[in-house]
């Protein structure tokens, strides 16, 4: 089901385009004004057929991104030295990464439950 109905948007967007290049006087525009009037289009029909995001992905500034991080770093650690100390550190740190997610998530749902 998900298939059919992405193959019908696609199909849809492009008999759109397909439409709206038609009706366009092509041959008194110049390159710039043809690529210009290709991307309005190709936008237009876009946003028509698909729709607008809610704005650019939030998720690389969040709370909990410098404590992944530093779980990462400290699995490289592990991986390029094998000592039992890195290990210890990257599990120390694994944990860190369960607890900051698991309050941040609490605090959340408090405020969620208060609005």
């Amino acid at each position: 089901m998900y298939g059919s109905s992405r193959r019908k948007r696609r199909e849809e967007y492009e008999s759109m385009v397909k439409d709206k290049v038609a009706e366009v006087e092509w041959k008194y525009l110049d390159v710039n004004e043809h690529w210009q009037q290709m991307k309005n289009i190709m936008m237009d029909t876009a946003q028509v057929t698909y729709g607008l995001s809610k704005g650019p992905c939030s998720h690389k500034e969040t709370w909990w991104n410098e404590a992944v991080r530093e779980k990462k770093k400290k699995y490289g650690n592990w991986k390029k030295e094998k000592l039992t100390e890195a290990w210890k550190e990257y599990k120390k740190s694994s944990q860190n990464v369960k607890k900051v997610f698991h309050l941040e998530s609490e605090r959340n749902r408090r405020n969620v439950q208060t609005i």
